[in-house]
């Protein structure tokens, strides 16, 4: 009998901007039912949004794709530099239908972090290595999934009560509805959802993200607003993967929160989606506790820890990004009291820098 053959697993940097390798790796994504953040198209959209540079690993065994890593190569004067899996997501990190994949691809990414001056590799769920030289938590945020309901009606009674006569509330302001994915609606989109995140005190994106993300996946994304008269209250782009839709910038200016225009915009969406042929709502991620986890909580999503992980390189602090942290309190409350258009023009060059 002839012993058994071991075949080791190749791990080469994935070239992205070959169309023939994107297609391979979003076929391994499709084919591991990964999430949106694996995917070639939202590496290159952050990449043409930002100027963070896609990267990855791709881990093969006899010509077939046995494991990928997407990275976001952040650079940035006030936060380091990190490979972040995946960047501007919350979610990502090793894809692999191995443990020997997962393993290759970490010890790819350590080797390029450290060879390239990065101070750390931080994973968005997925395997985390059990080494001393990573930690891993599950206790800073969760996720909120559910499955959409069979009309338009059950989709509202499906929320509970008090959720429910808030939405009732929304539907009675007699607002209007705009969904598409022009400029007319980028712009709407970006008035709102800048406003949105100076009143929490966080640097917005840049508008060339949304545009560049609208384009990356033209059939699978779509911004629905909420007006009042003529004015943007509340508005939210979001992306379809998997079965789900998944409302991923979104926010409402002060307006929005008398006349109910988020309760109203999330059902709509929730209808619109079903229309679309989403079966799943995929509320994405909130700091535990935080005001956001209570609201989903309160809309009958059942909150589900997320894991992740980080490597450190050696000598260098942990890279602390999290507006949420004790030592950016001070700032963030300076921040809300900026004039928009100043917080408009300043946050960008900040928040690029963020992953």
């Amino acid at each position: 009998m002839n012993a058994p053959v071991h075949v080791s697993q190749a791990v080469r940097t994935a070239d992205l901007r070959d169309p023939a390798e994107a297609r391979r790796i979003e076929g391994f994504v499709c084919e591991q039912g990964a999430s949106l953040f694996h995917r070639p198209a939202w590496l290159l959209g952050v990449e043409a949004g930002t100027g963070q540079r896609a990267a990855g690993f791709v881990a093969e065994r006899m010509g077939t794709i046995t494991g990928w890593l997407p990275l976001t190569e952040l650079r940035s004067a006030l936060f380091g530099k990190a490979l972040v899996s995946s960047g501007f997501g919350v979610g990502g990190g090793i894809c692999a239908s191995s443990e020997a994949a997962a393993d290759a691809l970490a010890e790819a990414a350590e080797r390029h972090a450290a060879s390239r001056g990065f101070g750390a590799v931080e994973l968005r769920g997925g395997p985390i290595p059990e080494r001393p030289d990573w930690r891993q938590w599950n206790d800073r945020h969760c996720g909120f999934e559910r499955p959409l309901a069979a009309d338009d009606e059950a989709e509202l009674l499906a929320i509970p009560r008090k959720a429910r006569a808030e939405v009732r509330k929304g539907i009675a302001n007699g607002m209007s509805v705009r969904i598409g994915r022009g400029r007319d609606d980028l712009r709407a989109h970006y008035a709102a959802y800048s406003q949105s995140v100076r009143n929490l005190g966080t640097p917005v994106f840049p508008r060339k993200l949304f545009a560049a993300m609208l384009e990356a996946f033209p059939g699978e994304s779509d911004i629905l607003t909420v007006f009042t008269e003529s004015a943007p209250i509340a508005s939210v782009l979001s992306f379809y993967h998997g079965g789900a839709v998944m409302p991923f910038w979104g926010g409402g200016t002060f307006a929005a929160r008398g006349k109910r225009a988020n309760e109203l915009m999330y059902y709509k969406l929730m209808c619109h989606a079903r229309e679309e042929g989403a079966q799943r709502f995929d509320f994405g991620r909130s700091k535990t506790g935080s005001g956001p986890w209570k609201f989903k909580k309160n809309w009958g999503f059942i909150p589900e820890p997320l894991t992740y992980g980080e490597w450190t390189a050696p000598g260098r602090p942990a890279r602390d990004v999290d507006p949420t942290s004790a030592a950016y309190a001070r700032r963030i409350e300076l921040w809300k009291k900026l004039p928009l258009p100043i917080a408009n023009l300043i946050g960008p060059p900040i928040a690029r820098g963020l992953g």
